[in-house]
This record gives structure tokens, sequence and C-alpha cells, in this order.
């Protein structure tokens, strides 16, 4: 892409961020919230057979679909965002990665999703959501940062309700969160009827514990959930390590 190109997709404050992979680039806004590797780890996490559509609620920045077109061979992927910013620069990451055969970002509520795509549609949803209640530590309801990181503007609930009537009949719904609201997403899960399937703790040490958690569901399937080896971020030279 030609340096004027690039001009015209970058806005004051943004920056390119090399997402090392595929040379796949994602632009971003220091002042706001900018992914963090849990956005990397739920993309590892996930699987999309060939030719299925993904959608991501709350995608932000578009990370998450940006991550999967180059590590699976899903046929569409799509992004919901409430921020109409954030979504504007989720949508022109894509078009500098010339993605737009593949990932459209749709700007919306999470609450209203089934709204605005068709029942029963996607064959796989992701999420990496606010992970604090709406009254722990907030200060300024509007901020962006302050909606990525707590449910301000959706609840777990909401995406749950929301994903249940999107996904196919034994589709499959990822999500990254904090280990200690574990029992209440397992128990919201079964009520919506996403059966949880594979669960992955990640420790920042070995010796610690865990910080984050993955979590696969499937529409309509029959209740056995695997719990696979964790994730140590860390290794004792405080090298990442290697599964």
């Amino acid at each position: 892409m030609t340096n004027n190109r690039r001009a015209e997709l970058l806005k004051p404050g943004e920056r390119l961020d090399d997402l090392q992979i595929g040379g796949l680039e994602l632009i971003q806004n220091p002042a706001g919230f900018c992914f963090g590797v849990d956005a990397v780890f739920l993309s590892d996490f996930v699987k999309v057979k060939p030719g299925e559509t993904v959608l991501d609620m709350g995608t932000g920045n578009g990370i998450i679909p940006i991550l999967l077109s180059a590590k699976t061979q899903g046929e569409k992927f799509t992004g919901l965002e409430i921020q109409p910013d954030t979504a504007d620069m989720a949508r022109r990451s894509v078009v500098y990665n010339h993605l737009e055969e593949k990932i459209e970002i749709v700007t919306g509520d999470i609450k209203e999703a089934a709204e605005i795509f068709r029942p029963a549609f996607f064959d796989v949803i992701t999420t990496n959501p606010p992970y604090m209640l709406s009254e722990h530590g907030m200060r300024n309801p509007d901020d962006a940062k302050a909606i990525a990181r707590h449910e301000v503007l959706c609840t777990l609930d909401d995406i749950l309700r929301e994903s249940m009537r999107l996904l196919q009949d034994k589709g499959r719904f990822y999500m990254i969160h904090r280990p200690f609201r574990l029992t209440e997403i397992m128990i919201k899960m079964n009520y919506y009827k996403i059966e949880p399937k594979r669960i992955r703790f990640i420790h920042p040490y070995i010796d610690k514990e865990p910080v984050l958690v993955l979590i696969e569901g499937v529409r309509g399937a029959r209740p056995r959930v695997t719990v696979e080896p964790p994730i140590i971020i860390y290794g004792g030279e405080g090298s990442r390590q290697k599964d």
C-alpha cells in the first residue's frame, strides 16, 4: 500500500501494529482500548472449518475477525461493534489489509444482534467480552476503555441469549473470560442451551492461579466437558512457554 493510501486510512493519533501473521497490520489508537494477548489466545482456541460463517460479538478494532481470516479457512467473518468510531477503525483495518471480501464490520448493539442478523445463521460465534460487572471500579461509563472492561453496554446474559438465537443447531460458541466468573458462566451457558464442551485455563506462571479461561460451547449439545492442558504464559526466564 502506498504512503498516500496509508495516510488516507489513518486518523490523527492512530498507528499501525504488525500482527506477525500473513503481513497483516491493525489500526489502533493508544488513547483507546488496544487489543491484548487475550485476543490472540482466543483466536488460537477457536476452531473454524472451511466454508463456515463466523460472528465476533463486540469486535472492537476487529482484531478477532482479522486474525481468524489468516488462521482459518472460514468463508465469511462478521464483526459487531456498538461504538461507531471503533467500528470505523475496524473497517479501515479491513480495507488496509484488502479483506473486504472476507470480513464485514457492522455497527450495532449486541442486545439486538438477532434482529440485525438472521436467526440460526452463524456456524461460529466468538467474543472477548467485558470481564467486570458494571459496578466494579468503573469511573466513566462513557469511556471506551470502561466499555471494553465493564458490562456497561451489554451483559453476559445479552451475549449468550443472542448467541443462542444466532447459532445454527450444533453451532459453536467461543469466549475468553476471567476464572472468578466461571460458575456463573457455566450456569448461564446451560440456561441458554449452549453446552460447555472445552475449557482451558491460562496461567501467568506454572505455580500461579489462572488469570484467564477459554471456553467452547455447542448449541443444543449433550452435557460433557473436557478440561484441556493449561497454557503457561511465562517460563522460568520470563519467556512465553509453548504448549
